[in-house]
C-alpha cells in the first residue's frame, strides 16, 4: 500500500473547520459514544482542531487531550482556536516528524480521521498507535473514500490487524472507511 506523501497545507486550514463539514461529519456525534469524562485521548493529525475542541470538551476538565501535526502552523491555528474556546488547559500540543509520532504517553483513545493515507509508512504508524494505547484502547480510523480505494482500504485493515489490533466495530460516516479498533493485550513482534 503506498500512502500519499502529500498533507493537507496550513494554508487550507479553513477548509478543514467549517460548518458545513460540522453538518456532514459532526465531531460530539461521532464521538460522543467513545470518548468520556477523565479520559487521556489523542488526536492523530490534528489539522487546526476540528475534533481536538469537540475531545477536549468530552474529556472534561480532569481529562488529556493530545493534539500531534506535522505541521507547526497547524497547531498555532489550533491553539489559538483552543484559547478562544477556553479550552486550552486541556489540550497539549505535540508537532510530530514526517515517520514518527514520538508521542510517550498512555491513552485510552486515539482518532486517526482522514490522515493515515498520508502517512509514509501506514504500519508503523499502526504499531506507534498501537503501542501508546492502553490495554483497553481504541483506535478510530476513518478514510476519506474520495482518496482512498477499496483495496487500500482493506490493506489498512489487514495492516492493523497485523500489528495487534482487533476489529471491534464499522462505524458508518458519509464519504468515508471507518473502523473501530480494539488494542490487543497481548504484545506484537517489532
Amino acid at each position: 500500500m503506498k500512502s500519499q506523501a502529500r498533507v493537507c497545507p496550513a494554508s487550507r486550514a479553513s477548509l478543514l473547520a467549517t460548518g458545513l463539514r460540522r453538518l456532514v461529519q459532526n465531531p460530539h456525534k461521532i464521538l460522543h459514544d467513545v470518548i468520556t469524562s477523565g479520559q487521556t485521548v489523542v488526536d492523530l493529525g490534528c489539522g487546526p482542531g476540528f475534533f481536538t475542541l469537540d475531545m477536549a470538551r468530552l474529556v472534561g476538565d480532569e481529562g488529556r487531550v493530545f493534539a500531534v501535526d506535522l505541521q507547526q502552523s497547524m497547531l498555532d491555528i489550533l491553539a489559538r482556536r483552543a484559547r478562544k474556546a477556553g479550552l486550552d488547559s486541556r489540550i497539549e500540543l505535540h508537532l510530530c516528524e514526517p515517520d514518527r509520532i514520538g508521542l510517550a504517553a498512555a491513552v485510552d483513545f486515539a482518532l486517526a480521521f482522514y490522515m493515515v493515507h498520508e502517512v509514509p509508512d501506514p504500519e508503523a504508524f499502526l504499531r506507534e498507535v498501537h503501542d501508546m494505547l492502553r490495554p483497553d484502547g481504541e483506535l478510530l480510523v476513518v478514510e476519506p473514500k474520495f482518496h482512498v480505494s477499496s483495496a487500500d482500504w482493506r490493506k489498512t485493515v489487514e495492516l492493523a490487524e497485523s500489528v495487534g489490533f482487533c476489529l471491534a466495530a464499522r462505524p458508518r460516516f458519509a464519504l468515508s472507511w471507518s473502523a473501530a479498533l480494539k488494542r490487543s493485550i497481548q504484545t506484537t513482534d517489532k
